[in-house]
């Protein structure tokens, strides 16, 4: 629809054309439509423009807020500790006999069982006694051969050293009478000596204990038999015990260098028994590769049964002032230990030298002083110069952390 308008004296009088009735020609009619419909989208697109404008005049600026983080510090002091290092360990016998039978055979009884508390020269385990026996029998035969062969031979001899004096023999025949008797007696005290052996040979046939203490394994029974030498029970020998601990390889040297030793049982935690290191093995054992350590429990010790479990607690006193911090302090940055320090509502990261652990503390030697505040919880989300608050009304303080060590020394 277009518009045409004619002037007059007085008005100007538009009327309304419709565009059927319109010639374009069809180049100037699409020119036209082009352009309006460009038009309308520009117009759109303003309107949208507007419209943004205004809602951003709106808005209120956005405020930065300071990133604080809530951790838990103490406020360290220096003074005196202990490095304490504890290891679990089982009760054994100072002495622990491995009885086996000095012969071999088979075995027709068993008289002690596991835990038997046995004495000096007590019947533990038998063997058939047949065959030795024979071969006693056969022993004792050659002896009495040998003795008649000797006394013989002694007859001999005097009766030509008679002849001798009457000058009826030679002095060589009488030589040879005298080698000819002492043969036989050499054949005597070998024949003597043989029947000896083979008499002891049948008393191995019982396998009797050789001290005073308690059965504590029984490798063999009845029926089973055995060679010379094999272990078939185990006694421990009464008096001295032991505790037989594990050293791990990286505290042998600082273990040399605790000379206080405490024994504690399982079964009676609360009571502190004085101990001596009696033993440390040089060598790590192929299994557990820890060294063996053998502490010597106190002659008076009481209520103490083998194979109980216990614990070894090994002091070192350091005379030196240090600070104990907890574990959760410390923070490891490139290789180094490190903790963080308060000051002024914000964190600083400071390395630290360690001097040694007391349960779950950590002693430091140095890079912090006393009266400094310590981060101990939330150390790994923390950067340098961060303003921090401390979660807690009031700071807890070092002293309230147990004086008493439980952990390994350096």
């Amino acid at each position: 629809m277009l518009l045409e308008s004619t002037s007059t004296s007085t008005a100007c009088i538009v009327k309304e054309i419709p565009v059927s009735r319109l010639q374009f020609p069809s180049r100037v009619s699409e020119i036209f439509f082009a352009q309006k419909s460009f038009a309308s989208q520009w117009s759109r697109a303003g309107l949208v423009l507007t419209m943004i404008a205004t809602l951003a005049a709106c808005s209120k600026p956005t405020e930065k807020t300071e990133d604080i983080r809530p951790v838990r510090a103490i406020v360290v002091k220096s003074a005196t500790a202990e490095a304490a290092m504890e290891l679990s360990g089982e009760v054994r016998p100072k002495v622990e006999s491995h009885l086996g039978f000095r012969v071999g055979g088979k075995i027709i009884s068993r008289k002690v069982d596991l835990g038997t508390v046995v004495k000096r020269g007590q019947l533990l385990m038998q063997l058939d006694p047949q065959d030795l026996a024979l071969a006693q029998v056969q022993a004792k035969a050659g002896l009495v051969a040998a003795e008649s062969n000797r006394d013989l031979a002694l007859a001999e001899l005097k009766r030509y050293q008679e002849l001798r004096t009457k000058n009826f023999v030679a002095a060589t025949v009488l030589d040879g009478k005298e080698v000819a008797f002492k043969s036989a007696q050499s054949s005597y005290e070998q024949a003597l000596a043989a029947y000896k052996n083979q008499s002891n040979q049948t008393g191995y046939a019982s396998l009797e204990s050789d001290v005073d203490g308690v059965v504590t394994s029984v490798d063999a029974e009845v029926g089973q038999v055995v060679a010379a030498g094999t272990p078939v029970v185990r006694v421990a020998q009464a008096g001295d015990m032991d505790v037989i601990v594990g050293v791990p390889e990286n505290k042998i040297n600082a273990i040399r260098q605790m000379t206080d030793i405490n024994v504690s049982l399982w079964a009676q935690p609360n009571k502190l028994m004085s101990a001596k290191l009696r033993e440390l093995s040089p060598i790590a054992d192929p299994v557990t590769r820890t060294y063996i350590a053998k502490v010597i429990l106190p002659a008076d010790a009481t209520d103490v049964r083998l194979g109980m479990t216990a614990t070894v607690r090994f002091i070192a006193r350091n005379p030196n002032q240090v600070i104990k911090i907890p574990m959760t302090a410390l923070l490891q940055n490139k290789g180094n230990s490190s903790v963080w320090i308060v000051e002024r509502g914000a964190v600083k990261l400071v390395p630290v030298q360690i001097a040694g652990t007391s349960g779950e503390d950590v002693l430091i030697a140095a890079g912090v002083s006393g009266g400094q505040t310590v981060v101990t919880a939330g150390v790994n989300f923390l950067k340098p110069g961060q303003r921090v608050t401390i979660l807690g009304a009031d700071l807890a303080s070092a002293n309230d952390v147990s004086a008493s060590a439980a952990g390994a020394s350096k």
